[in-house]
């Protein structure tokens, strides 16, 4: 078994992907639209965006909402400069910070929460 896809629910999909795709520079698939978009990820792996109506975003770190999944992303930047970066993109940054210098918790533009780790 092999994971091909992980795919996000949200109230605009291809401004998700947009988001992503700067943030990552992956590819937009070529059969986006606004109820499903995605991203060509390395070695088949395809993340996706699927519109939800009555889309509430997670209230991390309150449980309200559960984030019920985050990613993690590596970058190859010093971790200020990568959520600077991101931040100019859109993302958004809780302030509840676990380990801060180790990694950085953001969210994305629909509010999922995502981190970034140095190597």
């Amino acid at each position: 078994m092999r994971l091909s896809a992980i795919t996000l629910d949200c109230p605009d999909p291809l401004a998700l992907a947009d988001f992503y795709r700067r943030a990552t520079g992956l590819e937009t698939h070529p059969k986006s639209d606004a109820d499903f978009a995605g991203l060509n990820g390395p070695h088949g792996l395809h993340i996706g965006f699927q519109r939800v109506a009555d889309y509430r975003a997670p209230s991390w770190p309150d449980q309200a909402v559960p984030q019920q999944l985050h990613l993690c992303f590596t970058v190859d930047e010093e971790l200020t400069d990568a959520e600077a970066r991101l931040l100019a993109l859109g993302a958004g940054k809780p302030d509840h910070q676990p380990h801060e210098g180790r990694w950085r918790v953001l969210t994305d533009p629909a509010g999922h929460p995502f981190c970034i780790v140095s190597k």
